[in-house]
């Protein structure tokens, strides 16, 4: 039984960046072997196994062919026999096809690139060091969901490009209508995943360019407009809802917008933010000249004092999309401050002091909340007074 590193782990360690979790592949063993040792059985449709004491997951070698047009199903083959090589074949970039043995590595998992010994039958540390992102063999084109990946490793690793050759297979899959075949949970996966990159932009750069983006995002205009914006809001380490939210804001309408978030099974909070900015952005953006009782029924609109933290998101979109290109300093979006400052004074106001006076008086319901109201306009205009006369 050898044991060897694979994947991701190989693959950032060649590149000096940090590893985030290990893989491993597990080659001339049956699945007792590893029962007996200790190994705990978590695959459905492979073995794939964790280890006793790290948890890391450790695979069974394989060889696998789809069964069906599409995604929709593959047929494994984990044996003692399978070699490493076979198991490597099945992968989707040479890039992440390079393994290490486990006796190079240390007591924590890491090796040394200068010495180290790799196993690389498909010349991914080549790629590596000419910055290719290159499949490695013609069987990537029974997984469709590998187009996504791609653009998404594109977007991780933004100076790297497509290898022709892995282009136009991309585009043969493309016209051959393998992307329609993809379910929502897994495009949407990759997507996500790719929104969150330092890049995301070259990810729709490279959907686009294989003729992939039509086909999984067809509301969203073709002139790749959105695209800067997208990478401001990386570059502003903002969270998904909010760069889902400049994605969605880059459709035409609502109608656009709903029919994607539907369509990919999209997270209702990255959904709902999308929406909210849609209908508020014009009157966040228009609230420095705004007086206290305007402010507070637009906190009303957003629900801010029930969802603060959605409300800052909207805020820190807001001022992705209005700042100048060029810039992550989103300070200088006036609304930013003052909208934090009428959220936080809104919020300080004793409601419930103010609801059990109410009702002492004989009153309830729609009168509590004019008076609850009334108090935080009253907070508002009174913070409002304390600011210089240019920032009222």
């Amino acid at each position: 039984m050898d044991i060897y590193l694979v994947g991701g782990a190989v693959r950032d360690t060649l590149l000096g960046l940090p590893v985030k979790d290990r893989d491993w592949v597990v080659v001339g063993a049956a699945p007792q072997q590893l029962l007996d040792q200790g190994y705990l059985p978590v695959g459905k449709d492979f073995p794939v196994f964790l280890h006793p004491v790290s948890k890391e997951e450790y695979a069974l070698a394989r060889t696998e062919r789809s069964t069906a047009p599409g995604y929709k199903g593959f047929a494994f083959h984990a044996a003692p026999d399978v070699t490493l090589d076979q198991d490597l074949a099945r992968r989707d970039l040479t890039i992440n096809a390079i393994a290490v043995s486990q006796d190079q590595l240390d007591a924590h998992g890491n090796f040394d690139p200068r010495t180290v010994r790799l196993e690389d039958p498909f010349q991914g540390q080549r790629d590596l060091q000419q910055q290719r992102l290159r499949h490695v063999t013609d069987a990537f084109e029974e997984d469709p969901v590998r187009i996504l990946r791609v653009a998404r490793f594109a977007a991780r690793f933004s100076e790297f490009h497509v290898a022709h050759e892995t282009r136009d297979l991309m585009r043969r899959m493309v016209t051959r209508g393998e992307v329609d075949a993809l379910v929502a949970e897994r495009v949407w996966q990759e997507l996500a995943r790719g929104l969150m990159e330092d890049r995301p932009a070259r990810m729709f750069e490279v959907l686009a360019d294989c003729m992939a983006l039509g086909h999984l995002l067809a509301e969203l205009p073709a002139d790749g407009a959105v695209n800067v914006t997208l990478d401001r809001a990386a570059a502003c380490q903002a969270p998904l809802t909010v760069r889902f939210a400049v994605l969605a804001l880059g459709m035409p309408d609502d109608a656009a917008r709903l029919q994607v978030c539907t369509r990919l099974r999209v997270p209702t909070d990255c959904r709902d933010l999308a929406l909210l900015a849609a209908r508020e952005r014009a009157a966040i953006d228009g609230s420095a000249v705004q007086e206290a009782p305007a402010l507070v029924q637009l906190l009303e609109r957003c629900d801010a004092l029930r969802k603060p933290a959605r409300f800052r998101e909207l805020l820190q979109l807001c001022a992705i999309l209005a700042v100048q290109p060029g810039t992550t300093d989103l300070s200088a979006y006036p609304p930013l401050a003052r909208l934090a400052m009428v959220l936080s004074i809104s919020q300080s106001v004793a409601t419930d002091a103010i609801a059990r006076r109410v009702m002492a008086a004989g009153q309830s319901g729609p009168q509590v909340g004019a008076a609850i109201q009334a108090a935080r306009i009253a907070a508002v205009a009174a913070g409002l007074d304390t600011l210089p006369p240019s920032d009222r």
